[in-house]
């Protein structure tokens, strides 16, 4: 019901490739259901505890005249926001309903849907419900929310205007400031991974231009400082470097703003680029690391040695099993790390998932 269809692929399409047989009454009226519609449930309302009521309530919700039906569905049924159709999702009353069962990411995914339509000014209680829902520390933490996925929130609903759409919003700015709020709080949903991590962060110039994850205002620049401020405030043992064509400390501390850490990293461009740097500079220097974090906006390669053949020769001299991660935030292709070494990882692109990618690659 919430996700019916994925890159041409239906639930229909899979029943018809595998042939499963039910294992038992309600397994065979869903699967039924999935290929037959709402013919084979017919009008009479299922028990709410079992699964086809909730289908029930779907196939009813896009049959319903009102908005007071559509609402009543959503309550007794606890629909979820991807179950309503597109036409009821332009009422505020909807959003209304949908609100207190509405999960933590979902909120901040759609806040820029919730205006839009009138829910949320600067006196409602609905934006007094999204302040409270946001600001809790407890829930952010249980909900794994990473500072990334805040800040994403908060430029967007600032820039009051959609990247893909046509979608145009006034900002509250009681919900800003909230968002502002939700950002530091963040912090502590933060797992440490535990090891000990150097993060090289391209201090050159392009890194203050163009966005990454399609969010306005998340330059690179902004991305890495956000990368740097967890890094600092979740982990034991860190270091974090600046790195064209050589290498300084980048002094970010874990009480740092995030405008302090974005003037630390920001414009600091001294020569080319070169991605090598930081393996042959913690190996001159007999440092211990256990993973080498480089963040550059696009492919980046420009010494006498290639980052793998540093790498290698780091791990060689130290005896470390060392790992590699280069994230290119707005490349279109790549070829830093070692493609045949199980321990190195190449990220194109970036969006709010790879902090969490990263550090699960490195556990």
């Amino acid at each position: 019901v919430k996700y019916q269809q994925r890159d041409g692929w239906s639930a229909r399409d899979l029943l018809r490739k595998s042939h499963p047989e039910p294992k038992s009454q309600q397994q065979k009226d869903i699967f039924s259901w999935i290929v037959k519609g709402w013919d084979s449930i017919g009008p009479d309302a299922p028990k709410k505890e079992t699964s086809l009521g909730v289908i029930w309530a779907f196939e009813k919700m896009k049959r319903a005249s009102s908005v007071q039906e559509v609402i009543s569905l959503i309550q007794d049924f606890r629909l979820s926001h991807e179950m309503v159709t597109n036409e009821w999702k332009t009422k505020p009353e909807v959003w209304d309903a949908l609100l207190p069962h509405l999960g933590l990411e979902a909120t901040l995914r759609n806040l820029a849907n919730m205006p839009r339509y009138g829910l949320l000014t600067q006196t409602s209680d609905a934006t007094n419900k999204v302040i409270e829902k946001i600001t809790n520390e407890e829930a952010l933490k249980k909900a794994r929310v990473h500072p990334i996925k805040v800040l994403s929130a908060l430029l967007t609903y600032k820039e009051g205007r959609g990247v893909r759409g046509s979608g145009v919003w006034t900002p509250v700015q009681k919900i800003v400031d909230a968002l502002d709020e939700a950002f530091y709080k963040s912090f502590s949903s933060v797992e440490p991974t535990g090891k000990r991590r150097l993060l090289a962060l391209d201090v050159s110039s392009s890194m203050s231009g163009g966005e990454i994850a399609g969010v306005p205002g998340l330059t690179p620049c902004v991305g890495t400082a956000a990368l740097a401020m967890a890094i600092a405030r979740t982990e034991k043992d860190y270091q974090i470097v600046g790195f064209c064509h050589n290498l300084i400390n980048l002094p970010v501390s874990p009480r740092m703003r995030l405008d302090d850490a974005i003037k630390v990293v920001q414009n600091r461009n001294f020569g080319s680029t070169d991605a090598s740097k930081p393996m042959l500079w913690a190996e001159e220097r007999g440092l211990k690391f256990d993973s080498f974090e480089v963040f550059t906006d696009n492919e980046t390669w420009s010494g006498g040695v290639h980052p793998s053949v540093a790498l290698k020769s780091y791990r060689q001299k130290t005896g470390i099993p060392a790992k590699e991660i280069a994230c290119g935030m707005t490349a279109t292709g790549f070829t830093i790390a070692d493609p045949n070494d199980p321990l190195c990882l190449d990220v194109v692109g970036f969006d709010t998932a790879v902090p969490e990618l990263i550090a699960n690659f490195i556990r």
